[in-house]
């Protein structure tokens, strides 16, 4: 019987390029460095700094817990959770926006907000909205950020479940080189009883075959 211990260790790696939630974290990150330039003061705005650090964090938390999912759970759910938390404070940033520059967030039941959500669904990527960049307002801007925001924590939110069931089910890397060591151990025992009945029966084969040559060798001498 063969057996792996290292498939049971390691748990298969995420491709984090192809998440839909990293595509769009990947695509906030851009958004808001363009949307920074446009409409935020070069020189002398922490502003500036702490929403295009939000965003990176966002989508570097996503790529280090994909990574690191391989070996923990734990350590994938911590890092996607830190993502969450980081794209939950840009868009925080956005809202503070709209609100001291006396602009408008888009009720969720409007026309426009829903034509914006249906859009953002459908498109992941920045080259989809890159066109859009020096064309919308800054109202505009801040609301598609917003959607895109609300959108990307509502697919972290159902990965972190599929995570948390996961470790349920599975357990962290302990119980998982527990597991493996274990299996190890039964393939072994298995292996060895396998081993002792052939051997068993090789025992008694080789007996009746030295009987058998007995009898003919008596024929032979007419005993």
């Amino acid at each position: 019987m063969n057996y792996d211990s290292k498939d049971k260790v390691l748990k298969k790696a995420t491709v984090w390029e192809g998440l839909y939630f990293y595509r769009k974290s990947d695509a906030i990150y851009q958004l808001t460095v363009a949307f920074c330039k446009r409409f935020l003061p070069a020189h002398g705005d922490r502003t500036v700094d702490q929403m295009v650090q939000a965003a990176r964090s966002g989508k570097q938390n996503i790529i280090e817990g994909s990574e690191d999912g391989q070996t923990s759970s734990e350590v994938e759910i911590r890092l996607i959770n830190t993502a969450r938390g980081s794209l939950q404070e840009l868009r925080a940033d956005y809202l503070d926006y709209l609100n001291t520059h006396h602009l408008k967030v888009w009720p969720k039941d409007s026309a426009r907000q829903k034509k914006m959500r249906k859009f953002c669904r459908k498109q992941n990527d920045y080259e989809a909205y890159a066109p859009l960049v020096n064309k919308m307002t800054d109202e505009e801007y801040a609301n598609l950020l917003l959607t895109l925001c609300h959108q990307t924590d509502k697919m972290m939110c159902a990965y972190l479940r599929t995570l948390e069931e996961r470790f349920v089910t599975e357990g962290g890397i302990k119980e998982r080189m527990y597991a493996a060591r274990t299996g190890y151990r039964q393939a072994q025992d298995e292996r060895m009883q396998q081993l002792e009945a052939e051997n068993a029966a090789l025992r008694t084969e080789n007996a009746a075959l030295k009987q058998r040559i007995a009898e003919l060798e008596r024929i032979v001498k007419g005993e």
